[in-house]
């Protein structure tokens, strides 16, 4: 169990001061019925919220609550949890009881639950300042990409595109950089007589909408 917290330490970028809280946020209720990580999923799960929505408030300050609460849903569900609890190769730390072990069904609610239970075993070791150092370096990229105002960048500005030019945006990809378990992917667009914008996102169509929904601002569509 050392081992495998010392490596996750590394990932994660915090070194506890208590291990046995790591160590116990990567214990699921079948391993362990009594002593798992429930309780700091519970915690995490809060910890998170307040964080993101701090931020969401500090980011949008003249956005609507209602978007900004759509905002929130998708930052805090289970797929982006999931999606960067898969990045850090969480399935790979957890503990689980012979029961769970090839139930590939239940596989994402497992490590999204025990990312949110890391988030409350930092705050319980470090407090607030250290949990939200953590949240933010691997939510920063979830954030930047304004996930509910993008979603139909790319086809508004195809139809503006085809209505006024009779052409399609054109899209460039640039480059990977980042880590595997935190990619991020940088993507030009322009259409004719704009000038060539670019986004980044955290896969090649997240960077598309980024660009375009950039774009989409700079001409006022």
């Amino acid at each position: 169990m050392l081992n495998k917290t010392k490596d996750l330490e590394k990932i994660i970028k915090y070194t506890f001061k208590d291990r046995a809280k790591l160590s116990q946020a990567l214990i699921h209720k079948s391993f362990n019925n009594k002593n798992n990580n429930e309780k700091l999923e519970f915690l995490g799960d809060r910890v998170l919220g307040l964080v993101i929505s701090q931020k969401l408030l500090e980011k949008y300050p003249s956005e609507k609550e209602g978007a900004i609460d759509k905002k929130f849903a998708n930052l805090v569900n289970k797929k982006t949890c999931c999606f960067i609890a898969r990045k850090l190769n969480l399935k790979k730390f957890i503990f689980l009881g012979s029961s769970h072990r090839n139930l590939e069904r239940s596989t994402d609610k497992i490590i999204s639950d025990c990312l949110e239970a890391i988030v409350g075993a930092i705050y319980l070791d470090g407090g607030l300042k250290f949990a939200e150092k953590f949240i933010l370096n691997f939510w920063k990229s979830h954030l930047e990409q304004s996930i509910i105002t993008l979603v139909d960048s790319k086809t508004q500005l195809q139809e503006f595109s085809l209505k006024k030019f009779k052409e399609l945006p054109k899209y460039i990809f640039h480059k990977k950089t980042g880590p595997e378990h935190q990619p991020l992917f940088k993507t030009e667009v322009q259409i004719p007589n704009s000038k060539k914008i670019f986004g980044t996102g955290t896969s090649k169509k997240n960077a598309q909408q980024s660009a375009a929904a950039k774009l989409i601002k700079i001409l006022k569509i």
